[in-house]
């Protein structure tokens, strides 16, 4: 079923006494933030006055707040939960005071500005370590901070271009093709949000921060993984296969009477039960299929055999058959589907939480990793916009309620007062 979150006090946190300035938007960047604030760190999200993080403006859909207030996308809401949002204009020489002294009092910083953007405005790397030698400064690009291309602006679907992930997706005989998610950018927040967990370790032995350089076309390329090496070391080129394999047959999906289903024969002995199961046992000891290297030799007579076969019967009829097999298989579900799978549910993958909306909660999904000591929590629904202003300079900059009200006059909060 799903799991009712209403913040976990007192439960031990991984990153509990972490504090994290994120300065960062869109995807990659707030993936990341929100990961290490799955796990206890303290995340204050930096945004612009009056507009925010982009992503608040992208929908439909949105949900409505119960109070009449702005809706809330829920492509924000994906990436966004545990954090405080904080509204301060650091072209503002105040507000730029204010963001030093939250850098300051913050463990890690993770940005995403295009590279020398935020040295202009006095938050570089450089400026910031000599007021706080500790802190971990986490730069997400798109083509790094060196190299011909450091100063372009780099989004998914363009790295992914770039990077040789769409020539190698989509069908055979079709045009490249994008993912059905972004995958680049979600790859450059996992590995991002992994640098940071090391580089926080490492200062436990040095006492010092550092820079990690992390972008999405160095992540799309170390994600080419096993094409990268048959390229790099076999010459092969990488093509588009479809759901296909190109080192291992069957592996792929097959139309069935009504839908679709996937199966992997990964090894021989699951390719004798699969013929068992599709009652063609002889296919097993046919020269041309005997071992894997002999199917993806003869991929092209092996496939319409087993293609036609799935036609006959239906996804469901084929589950049922496949069930008490050790063959890998499952069907091509729909969302509605994902949400409803007894084993999604079982794992507690829909996270519901308290929310101020016209249905007083929302669902997000739940924790990808479980920890038996330390649980991720969901300890805070997505923020609104500046929610948190007042709350976060006097905790975390000990600001007294005079001075942000100074601030505020002087322009380092925009024109809403926190």
């Amino acid at each position: 079923a799903e799991m009712a979150v209403a913040g976990a006090q007192g439960v031990a946190s991984a990153l509990r006494g972490v504090r994290v300035l994120d300065m960062s938007r869109i995807l990659a960047g707030p993936l990341c933030t929100m990961l290490l604030g799955d796990l206890g760190a303290d995340v204050i999200k930096v945004e612009l006055p009056g507009r925010g993080d982009d992503t608040r403006a992208y929908g439909p859909p949105f949900v409505p707040l119960a109070d009449g207030g702005p809706a809330m996308s829920t492509y924000f809401m994906a990436l966004n939960r545990n954090k405080r949002s904080v509204a301060i204009d650091f072209k503002n020489k105040h507000g730029l005071d204010v963001l030093h002294e939250l850098a300051k009092q913050s463990d890690v910083l993770v940005e995403n500005f295009v590279p020398g953007k935020l040295d202009e405005l006095g938050l570089g790397y450089e400026q910031l370590s000599k007021i706080n030698p500790k802190l971990v400064y986490c730069s997400i690009t798109g083509f790094g901070n060196s190299g011909p291309d450091r100063s372009r602006t780099g989004y998914d679907i363009i790295v992914a271009a770039i990077g040789g992930f769409m020539s190698i997706t989509g069908p055979a005989d079709g045009a490249p093709v994008k993912a059905g998610i972004p995958v680049t950018d979600i790859c450059t927040g996992l590995f991002a949000h992994g640098a940071i967990m090391a580089a926080l370790l490492a200062r436990q032995h040095t006492q010092r921060g550092q820079r990690i350089d992390c972008s999405l076309l160095e992540s799309q390329v170390a994600v080419l993984t096993t094409i990268a090496s048959a390229y790099l070391n076999g010459g092969l080129p990488g093509r588009r296969l479809g759901t296909s394999h190109e080192s291992i047959v069957p592996y792929q999906m097959f139309a069935t009477r009504d839908s679709n289903i996937v199966i992997g024969a990964l090894n021989d002995k699951q390719f004798t039960d699969l013929c068992r199961v599709l009652q063609r046992p002889e296919l097993a000891s046919d020269a041309r299929f005997r071992t894997n290297p002999d199917r993806v030799r003869h991929r092209s007579e092996l496939i319409p055999l087993l293609s036609a076969i799935f036609l006959q019967r239906d996804t469901a009829a084929w589950l049922l058959e496949l069930a008490s097999t050790e063959i890998p298989f499952g069907p091509v579900n729909s969302m509605a589907e994902v949400f409803s799978d007894p084993q999604v549910l079982a794992r507690d993958m829909i996270q519901r939480v308290p929310f101020p909306s016209q249905a007083g909660d929302i669902r997000l999904p739940g924790f990808a990793v479980k920890y038996s000591d330390t649980p991720c929590q969901l300890a805070n629904p997505p923020p609104l916009l500046a929610q948190h202003t007042r709350e976060v300079l006097r905790e975390v900059a000990g600001y007294s309620d005079a001075h942000i009200n100074q601030l505020f006059s002087q322009g380092a909060f925009g024109k809403h007062s926190p």
